[in-house]
């Protein structure tokens, strides 16, 4: 399984790029929104038609153990289970405390490039 994103500056570019990768044949279900604020990545995740990392995506356990994390953690937790390592998570991580929006795709099809 592939996993990539990519980091916009502002909620209307992450929505427009969503857009453009739906239009290179990526399924909605395989596309993710994260910012650092829960309204913001929703907001962008329905205007977009997008998904956020939600309980299907993290498993009940880390959904749960999430309520206790501080926020930078939950962050680190989701980007891991959408399949980044460690460490790209702590860099994600880190895009998002500087206020962007970082939108993943998962099992992109063949040939796929942002």
């Amino acid at each position: 399984m592939s996993v990539t994103y990519k980091e916009y500056l502002t909620d209307d570019e992450a929505i427009r790029g969503i857009q453009e990768i739906k239009a290179k044949g990526v399924h909605e279900d395989d596309i993710y929104v994260l910012t650092h604020e829960n309204h913001r990545t929703n907001q962008v995740a329905d205007m977009a038609d997008a998904n956020t990392v939600g309980v299907a995506e993290q498993g009940l356990g880390t959904s749960l153990a999430n309520v206790f994390r501080k926020k930078g953690d939950e962050l680190r937790a989701q980007f891991e289970e959408l399949g980044f390592s460690q460490p790209e998570a702590e860099q994600l991580e880190e895009k998002l405390d500087e206020h962007k929006v970082v939108v993943v795709v998962k099992n992109s099809p063949a040939g796929f490039t942002y």
